[in-house]
């Protein structure tokens, strides 16, 4: 273990969890309104609960790709988002934010672990580094959190008294 680690490792930690400069997925879902769960803004194809869902089928593949010496690859854009014409409740909603950051934690916990070697490859690939996917994860989380942010601001959807 270098000097460089646990900085490292905290780093990776904290923009799993905060987003360092860029809001956190729990400030981007705070205080929803229900009735836009389903709603699509205007020329996007896909509501707001298609965009969380899509979030955390994606962090859980990657926790999969981590994880699993057997893992094999889902298809590529369909397994990544829920159907077109897929709808949820506030229930559903809940879950897929539950789902998420339970998820979020378990890789929080693979780059806390000083155990894990962030230089090693995953387990079903030599080609890809644990710490390659991690970034990954991050750098996909970080858009597609923003993404919502923004998609709120356009829809209305922050209600009193968001700090914009």
């Amino acid at each position: 273990m270098t000097a460089l680690d646990p900085q490292l490792r905290q780093q990776l930690s904290d923009l799993l969890k905060t987003g360092n400069a860029h809001m956190s997925f729990e400030d981007a879902v705070a205080n929803f309104p229900e009735n836009k769960i389903n709603h699509h803004p205007q020329n996007v194809d896909y509501s707001f609960w298609h965009l969380v869902e899509h979030l955390r089928i994606t962090q859980k593949d990657i926790l999969d790709y981590l994880n699993d010496p057997n893992y094999e690859e889902i298809a590529w854009p369909r397994d990544y988002w829920p159907a077109p014409d897929a709808t949820t409740d506030q229930a559903g909603w809940n879950a897929s934010i539950v789902a998420f950051t339970a998820d979020r934690d378990q890789l929080i916990a693979i780059v806390e672990n000083p155990a894990t070697d962030l230089t090693a490859p995953v387990p079903s690939s030599a080609d890809h580094t644990i710490l390659r996917e991690i970034l990954i994860v991050t750098d996909h989380n970080a858009y597609h959190i923003g993404e919502l942010g923004i998609l709120r601001q356009v829809d209305n959807a922050w209600g009193a008294g968001h700090d914009e």
